[in-house]
């Protein structure tokens, strides 16, 4: 592992600042380091020569004082300045995996571990607190304050400079040998937290289908084996941590040792001064303590190190096909109220498949149209949404709205344009009302109840505890299936977007709610563009286009007179 990892220092520049003012503070501590030896070494050989000029001496030790307040506040702003730093990376590092994580997009994150990549952004990233406010003030002393204390002992006493210049590259050399065994123990650790956290995680999500099948007591056994691998490869990293700090601090220990025996026999034999003799033993422990320390805080930042190393993979997967600049002053977006949607010959293909999802594929839909698609499960249409959606990129293929290239408009422009109820709606731990309202933030409570009865679900809701402040639990776990499809379609509802993407809507809901449902598109929603993709033939209900696919590739395409199906026999 790298003293420094340029890779993070590459994706955390908004943390430069600080670690500059962490190195000019370092290098006050060293001409502080330095100062406090000679006046120090000045302040004894005065007091054991028993001179008189004891207004001299007075301020020698005055100056000594304020040197070692000077190097306490230096000390103390590099270490507030690199904590600071920390910050700013943690949080610059979040911003983009969660970033990049969203541009990837569902496709991508369907094949990750949520657990596991929460687990890098949150508990990983923390562990960079050491690195950047112990280890790299630390390693900045390492560099700077053995070589100022090398010089200023050689021009002191060369002797004594030689023997800490050839005993100071044995402590970087046994950190170097000992690091190399810490960098797989480290990484194993943390690999090892992370799939704990992400299996843990997939487990709970999963408890009550492990639960129905009896598989429960196995998850157990495999959690607490994962446990106590982690465990062992804990131990493990501390164990070696402690050895390498009993080795550093031994080699340490006897070099100093050998500094001051042949310092303390030359001067009692009158062959060096006094004075001299103790700024060299004075600053002797100076020169290897900052080597030490960094061996020492090398183990302590490990993990947080090994937690950015793994986020860097991601960091670095390439995104879906870049979507071409929009020319200057094209701001314009195409409006799906008044604009056609046409794919022509597009393809959609996912990584690790031998054949493309769809295509080629080509469809014109036009403003207001009902289009149903139709045909088994994994004929495409989900793939059709998500290509819509923008989650996914063509292939090959042009996608146009109103003649305008789809990928030369800005996501966020054409997503909120877009109402979407997928095959399992995802709620979130907070109210019944909260939950509807994402589909238009700040709506008012009498929208949102509108929206409510405009899917059916106004009846349960008022039967709720609390009515619409109701907790519904994480995904919903206090509501049937068929009512969290309910409270999805009064999310879409409330959202006034011109298309409608309905992915399998009532699959869950009783024959009576799916004609509500259809007398909703039939009257409110008339006008909108909607999408209903089932895996049932809808028959004869009436629709603009009934488009049946089948291993990707369409099949057929009715074209019936301007209608709506019936929901209810679309099921």
């Amino acid at each position: 592992m790298r003293a420094v990892d340029p890779r993070l220092l590459r994706h955390a520049r908004a943390a430069r600042s600080y670690l500059i003012v962490t190195v000019l503070l370092g290098l006050a501590v060293t001409g502080l380091i330095l100062a406090q030896a000679d006046l120090l070494s000045h302040a004894l050989a005065a007091a054991a020569r028993g001179t008189r000029a004891a207004d001299a001496l007075a301020g020698t030790l005055a100056l000594l004082l304020g040197v070692v307040l000077a190097r306490a506040a230096a000390c103390y702003g590099g270490e507030a300045a690199a904590l600071r730093a920390a910050a700013r990376v943690k949080s610059q590092l979040r911003r983009k995996l969660v970033g990049h994580c969203l541009r990837l997009g569902p496709a991508w994150l369907g094949g990750q571990q949520p657990g596991q990549i929460a687990a890098q952004a949150t508990r990983g990233l923390d562990g960079l607190d050491p690195y950047f406010a112990r280890y790299l003030p630390q390693l900045v002393l390492s560099v700077l304050v053995p070589a100022a204390v090398v010089v200023t002992v050689t021009a002191t006493d060369w002797i004594s400079g030689l023997v800490i210049a050839v005993t100071l590259p044995l402590i970087p050399l046994f950190a170097a040998l000992v690091g190399l065994h810490t960098r797989a123990a480290t990484q194993r650790q943390w690999r090892l937290l992370a799939q704990l956290a992400g299996h843990f995680l997939d487990v709970v999500q999963g408890l009550p289908t492990l639960k129905a099948f009896g598989r429960a007591k196995f998850q157990e056994q495999v959690i607490a084996r994962v446990t106590s691998e982690h465990r062992s490869a804990a131990m493990t990293t501390l164990r070696v941590a402690f050895l390498s700090a009993l080795v550093l601090e031994l080699s340490a220990a006897l070099a100093t040792a050998i500094v001051a025996v042949e310092t303390g026999l030359r001067l009692l034999y009158g062959h060096m001064p006094y004075q001299a003799a103790l700024l060299v033993l004075l600053l002797t422990p100076e020169a290897y303590l900052p080597l030490r320390a960094v061996a020492a805080q090398y183990h302590a930042s490990a993990e947080g190190r090994a937690a950015a190393e793994s986020i860097f993979p991601i960091l670095d997967t390439p995104l879906p096909r870049a979507a071409p600049v929009p020319p200057a002053g094209s701001t314009a977006v195409p409006g799906l109220r008044s604009a056609t949607i046409s794919l022509t010959d597009v393809s959609v293909a996912y990584p690790g498949r031998d054949r493309p999802a769809i295509g080629p594929l080509s469809l014109t839909i036009r403003p207001g149209e009902l289009v149903v698609l139709t045909g088994a499960s994994g004929a495409g249409k989900t793939t059709v949404f998500r290509l819509l959606l923008r989650f996914t990129e063509p292939a090959s293929g042009t996608a146009r709205i109103g003649g305008t290239d789809l990928a030369a408009v800005p996501v966020g422009s054409w997503r909120a344009q877009i109402a979407w109820v997928p095959q399992h709606p995802r709620l979130f731990d907070g109210s019944v009302a909260d939950n509807i309202a994402l589909g238009e933030p700040g709506a008012s409570r009498a929208a949102i109840e509108d929206a409510a009865r405009l899917a059916g679900a106004a009846e349960f809701i008022e039967a709720l505890p609390r009515g619409y402040d109701t907790p519904v639990g994480e995904r919903g776990a206090r509501l049937s299936s068929g009512q969290r499809q309910q409270l999805a379609l009064a999310r879409a509802f409330l959202r006034d977007a011109p298309l409608l993407l309905l992915d399998e809507p009532t699959a869950h809901l009783a024959p009576a709610a799916a004609a509500a449902i259809d007398g909703v598109i039939r009257g409110p929603l008339a006008g909108r563009t909607i999408i209903l993709a089932t895996h049932r033939h809808p028959g004869t209900a009436g629709a603009s286009q009934v488009i049946t696919l089948d291993g990707g590739r369409l099949v057929d395409t009715a074209s019936r007179p301007s209608g709506l199906p019936a929901l209810a026999a679309a099921r």
